[in-house]
């Protein structure tokens, strides 16, 4: 017996609103059906004695500490710019809108 019917498909995609042909309709029910059917499968498995965890493996914060350093001043971070103006960053302008 199937876990999802083709009228199931066929509502879910309304709901979606996609737009499916009747063969698409047959193809997915029997698609989603071995989709439902390997999840099923996996709340099968006999895990009450195995805690929940979110990695295989055990991890550890690999990343350094924050640490506050002082950043750029404007002129610093002006200093290479090729046309700066007025402490910013001057660009070619790309629309052709008025200011």
């Amino acid at each position: 017996m199937a876990a999802i019917s083709r009228e199931e498909v066929a509502h879910l995609a309304r709901l979606s609103r996609l737009a499916v042909t009747d063969e698409e309709l047959d193809r997915f029910a029997g698609q989603l059906d071995v989709i439902l059917q390997s999840v099923a499968r996996v709340g099968e498995v006999a895990a009450d004695d195995i805690p929940p965890t979110s990695h295989s493996v055990p991890l550890t914060n690999v990343l350094r500490e924050d640490v506050v350093v002082p950043g750029l001043g404007p002129d610093e971070a002006l200093s290479g710019a090729p046309d700066p103006a007025e402490q910013r960053f001057r660009v070619p302008r790309i629309l052709e809108e008025e200011a």
